[in-house]
């Protein structure tokens, strides 16, 4: 049998949770983590900034010796580099959308130019315009970049997300200027739109036209390809593997990391350099008896959307994070959502416009209520706690 130092990063803990309508309790969030840790993999994801316990696990997994498995996935910003540092993590993935799609919805003073209020990319956007966003991103994620490796003195991946919609010619720049301050670059197929044989040509192109950074993938299953992509693409190249187990995950989730690894082994006869074959089954069986699954593809439930990050993006474009035509978005509510899950569903669904103020008064009770009761909500049941005024008295 082969082997090879295919690196391989688990999301259970951050993407696998933000299926729409998963909850883990901190006690499940510990348990898996070490269960997880068991298999060896190198890189186990957990996203503090969502809320306090999730800092709270973060800094307990750190002081029981796991702090060169656990990566904080955190936005840009120094404050939140600076945090992650305070946590004691060695290892950090700062994440930003490079296709022009999310780029354009995300450019804070493109957003604030009149001729292009509710607008979207496939609106006829001036080519400067596309210009000033790819390079006003570039140099956010450089001066990012610069700061959490030079100054931090941390370890740094950069998660492209949205690489697989991203021009070819701009994801080879950023390779470029991201390179002297991160260890791997992951391209992510952030709504699942690639195939195989794409999969396996983008991978080599692109190694073909960089040089110093080594390329990882995170693949979403929206059309049920993800599995076959991922190898695809380690058969081009790459050299690290994000996923989750069981495939857990937005919309139709993430690639299964235990078919990912049984893939290699029994197709190719490849096994990965370190990893506890035995320890696998010990993670999926744990999280079977929780009674969780991803979602199908193409199924009604992948159209249901929780993370406060992609709501926002959906609220000004339906293509930011739906790819099929018949999509009708759903939105629920839990300690991922933000400030637009609630502007989303008052102003787009009821009509019923309510200060920002009160969404923040909203969100920052879903949250205490979704750890509280260890759930997450539905439109119908926020709409009944707002007639009954639970959050004027939260």
């Amino acid at each position: 049998m082969e082997t090879i130092s295919l690196k391989i990063y688990d999301e259970t803990l951050r993407d696998g949770e933000q299926q729409a309508g998963i909850f883990f309790s901190y006690p499940t969030k510990h348990k898996l983590a070490h269960l997880i840790g068991q298999t060896r993999v190198h890189g186990l994801a957990i996203m503090p900034a969502v809320c306090q316990q999730e800092e709270e696990l973060v800094q307990s997994l750190v002081s029981e010796g796991w702090d060169k498995l656990i990566t904080a996935s955190i936005m840009m910003g120094k404050q939140y580099i600076d945090k992650a540092k305070n946590y004691g993590v060695k290892r950090i993935i700062l994440f930003l959308g490079l296709s022009d799609r999310l780029l354009f919805l995300r450019n804070p003073e493109v957003r604030l130019m009149s001729e292009f209020k509710g607008k979207t990319i496939d609106d006829n956007i001036p080519a400067g315009i596309i210009n000033k966003i790819r390079q006003d991103a570039i140099n956010l994620a450089v001066e990012n970049l610069h700061y959490a490796s030079r100054v931090a003195g941390l370890r740094v991946d950069f998660a492209a997300e949205d690489a697989s919609r991203a021009d070819f010619d701009y994801l080879v720049q950023c390779i470029r200027s991201f390179s002297p301050y991160i260890e791997n670059f992951l391209l992510c197929d952030t709504v699942g739109i690639l195939n195989p044989e794409k999969s396996y040509i983008w991978v080599n192109d692109l190694l073909q036209s960089t040089t110093g950074v080594t390329l990882g993938v995170h693949y979403h299953n929206d059309m049920g390809m993800a599995l076959e992509n991922t190898l695809q693409s380690v058969m081009a190249g790459a050299t690290l593997v994000s996923g989750t187990f069981c495939g857990l995950g937005e919309r139709a989730g993430n690639v299964a990391l235990e078919q990912v690894l049984n893939g290699l082994r029994i197709r190719f006869g490849i096994e990965v350099e370190g990893i506890n074959y035995d320890a696998i089954a010990e993670v999926t069986n744990y999280i079977e008896k929780l009674g969780i699954r991803p979602a199908s593809p193409y199924s009604k439930a992948t159209q249901r959307h929780e993370s406060g990050i992609h709501v926002n993006s959906l609220f000004c474009d339906p293509k930011s994070y739906a790819v099929f035509q018949y999509n009708t978005i759903e939105v629920v509510f839990g300690k991922w959502s933000g400030v637009s899950n609630f502007q989303y569903l008052f102003e787009k669904l009821l009509q019923n416009p309510q200060p920002r103020e009160k969404y923040e008064k909203m969100r920052s009770t879903i949250k205490s209520l979704a750890l509280e009761q260890e759930r997450y909500f539905t439109a119908n049941e926020v709409v009944e706690l707002w007639k009954n005024g639970i959050f004027d008295n939260f």
